[in-house]
Parts: C-alpha cells; structure tokens; sequence
C-alpha cells in the first residue's frame, strides 16, 4: 500500500508519533518516502523543531528550515484551534481546494513500488478547514487508506467509535486503528482494544504502549 492518512479520534492521541514511526520504517527498508501534514496549527515559527512538522522533517532526516517546513506543511496557523479558527484570527482562509490538490499531487507521487507516502491530518477525522469541509472530506477525496489513531482514556471508545463510523460513511477504508495508551487511564489498553474488535468487524485493532514501538508494516 503506498499511501497512508493518518487521522485521529482527537488531539493528542498519538498520530504524529505513529506518522513519524512509518517514515523511520519505511526508510530503514530503503523505500522513497515521503511525509506531509498539509495543514497545521498551533506553529510556532520560532521553535520549528517542537512541531509535528518538524518530528516529521526529522524522522525524513531533513534539516528543520524553513524550506523545508513549507515543503510538507504549506499551510501554517499560530493559534492552537481547528485550522477554520487558527486562520480566522490572522484575517485567513484554509484554502480547501487547494490543500486537496496539493494532497492529490503527492499522492500521485507515490504510485510506484518503491515509494511510500504518509499524510497526516490535523486534530480529529471531523475538525473543520472552513465552513463546509473537514478533516474526513479531505481523507475521502484523496481516495486512500486511513489509519484511525484513538486512546485509552476514558471516554475513548465512544470517540474511536464515533470517527470510525464517520469514515465509514463517507466510504473512507480505515486499513487499521491504532490504539495508544494512555497514561495513568483506569481503563487498560487491551481492554480498549477488545472492546473495538466487537464493534469494527474485520478491521485490525493494534494495541500501542506507552513509549512501545510502532510496528505497522507499509
């Protein structure tokens, strides 16, 4: 499979981490690959090296500059809000159309054998770029394979659930979900995990520790 949309049940849930983790595998296999996060908010342009752009520019083992944050994060938001607010409160629009084309061109990119694409999206599957658009349109029109990320805290199954069936219905493949403790829950990983196996038929559910390595294979 050559191309991958990380997305998530929420914020902080893992996805940069597990984005990073595919780039690092896949490079160590010898494949082209390549990373985005198209849009991001929450930068700060005086401390690159803190974002999930730069954990990505890092795990391609690229220089943090400032070419190269542009090369996979073209779209870039101070505030710490869905992309729709971070862009609003610097007289901004996300332009929907294009981050799609700009998706679409990488993805084309990445048809060979040899290559390897990992997108990664921003926040949770429904986090608005505008007023009609959200992380799940952008997932359906670039037409691959989604990598649902959830937790397990309390509250997380309904969440993982709920995102789930969101791309369902928009007939998004969800080729696994990856479930990524979290620390100091009540509620055990491979408890979170057996509960989603009864509700997501076929799909892989993968239990991730806390600090335990991502194993997925591309």
């Amino acid at each position: 499979m050559a191309a991958f949309f990380v997305t998530g049940s929420g914020t902080g849930v893992g996805k940069t981490y597990i984005a990073a983790a595919l780039v690092r595998a896949w490079r160590s296999q010898g494949l082209a690959t390549e990373a985005l996060k198209p849009v991001a908010s929450g930068f700060d342009a005086a401390a690159p090296a803190d974002s999930d752009t730069g954990c990505l520019l890092a795990a391609l083992g690229r220089d943090i500059s400032p070419q190269n944050v542009a090369r996979i994060s073209p779209w870039r938001y101070a505030a710490p809000l869905s992309p729709d607010m971070a862009a609003a409160k610097e007289g901004r629009e996300v332009p929907y159309d294009d981050v799609v084309s700009f998706c679409r061109e990488a993805v084309s990119r990445s048809g060979t054998d040899d290559a390897r694409l990992v997108i990664e999206g921003i926040g949770g599957v429904m986090v608005p770029f505008d007023d009609t658009h959200t992380v799940r349109d952008l997932v359906a029109a670039l037409a691959i394979p989604a990598l649902l990320v959830g937790g397990s805290y309390v509250g997380s199954l309904s969440h993982t659930l709920s995102a789930f069936e969101a791309l369902r219905a928009c007939r998004v493949a969800v080729e696994r979900i990856v479930v990524s403790e979290t620390p100091g829950s009540p509620a055990s990983l491979d408890e979170s995990c057996a509960v989603l196996r009864r509700f997501v038929g076929g799909t892989r559910v993968e239990p991730l520790p806390f600090g335990g390595a991502v194993t997925i294979a591309g």
